[in-house]
Order: C-alpha cells, then sequence, then structure tokens
C-alpha cells in the first residue's frame, strides 16, 4: 500500500501491517524467542524476536507519550529525553531493556494493546489535524504516527519472514 495520505489511510494501513505480523508471530515457537539469531536494529549486530518485539512496543509508547506531552502543552524531546535521532541504536537497546522481563506471550499482548491505544489516539483526532498541518518540524501528525506504527510493522514482518525462512520454520 501506498504511504497513507488521510486518516482512513492511516487505520487500514496500520489494521493490515500488524494483523499480519501477528499472524506471523503466532506461529513462532516460544523456545525460540530469547536466541540472539534475528538481524539488530544496529549495524552488524544480532537480536531476539523477543527484542523485535519490545522495540515495536518502544516506538509504539513513545508516540503516545509525545501525544500526552503535547496535548497536556508540555515540550516533548524527540525522539526521547536523552536520546537524539542519529542514536536510533542506542533507543533500541534501552526498549529492549525496558521489556526484558516480559516472556514472548506477555510482550506479545503488549503489543496489542500498544496496537489498540494507537488506533484509539489516531481515530480521536480529525483528518485536518492528521494530515493538514505541521506536527514535529516539517512532518504532520498521521506521518509521524506512520512512521513509528505502519512502517515499523512491516520491516519487523519482513525481518521475522527472512529469519523463518531461514530457521526453516515457513
Amino acid at each position: 500500500m501506498a504511504v497513507p495520505q488521510n486518516k482512513t489511510e492511516l487505520l487500514k494501513e496500520i489494521e493490515i501491517t500488524y494483523t499480519k505480523l501477528k499472524e506471523d508471530l503466532k506461529t513462532i515457537p516460544v523456545e525460540l524467542t530469547n536466541e540472539k539469531t534475528l538481524e539488530g536494529h544496529s549495524k552488524n549486530t544480532l537480536m531476539t524476536v523477543n527484542n523485535l518485539v519490545s522495540y515495536l512496543i518502544g516506538w509504539g509508547e513513545l508516540v503516545l507519550k509525545w501525544h500526552h506531552k503535547k496535548n497536556n502543552n508540555d515540550s516533548v524531546d524527540f525522539p526521547e529525553t536523552g536520546y537524539k535521532w542519529n542514536e536510533l541504536g542506542k533507543l533500541a537497546q534501552k526498549f529492549y531493556t525496558d521489556y526484558q522481563d516480559l516472556d514472548f506471550i506477555a510482550l506479545q499482548e503488549k503489543l496489542d494493546t500498544t496496537v489498540d491505544e494507537l488506533q484509539t489516539l489516531v481515530k480521536s483526532y480529525d483528518n485536518n489535524t492528521l494530515y493538514e498541518q505541521e506536527w514535529y518540524e516539517k512532518w504532520t501528525m498521521g506521518r509521524m504516527i506512520q512512521f513509528n506504527t505502519s512502517s515499523p510493522y512491516k520491516n519487523a514482518r519482513a525481518r521475522i519472514r527472512k529469519w523463518k525462512k531461514e530457521n526453516n520454520l515457513l
């Protein structure tokens, strides 16, 4: 699907990409989810399936945090307090640590909840707010949400499918 241009397309894209990812996650044997055999978020690194799910939760929670702060007229440190845009590998490591105590089942449940909250967030805005004005630098709110939801869901699914193929799980 092309880059969403409005609220309806954004909601549809989140739903489609997340549903496909979720189906792939459901078929992963739990005993493999803590093995560092998946291509990492930083160059020349490996991560676990649990790390990948933690990364998706982390970005989703960050989007929710941005909106909560903005809606309360608080300043927002993009992408996150203590991190710059050129330090996303370090931020990924933070997400892995944030959710390291959750097992694969709990991570999937947390991701489901986060995605539900993100969809509710998108539904709470009108199309003008999402796509007709700049929200962060040159980006619209809808585009910033898409960058951190459906795009990483697609990327994660591609990583998972490649990993499954390499491990004869497809």
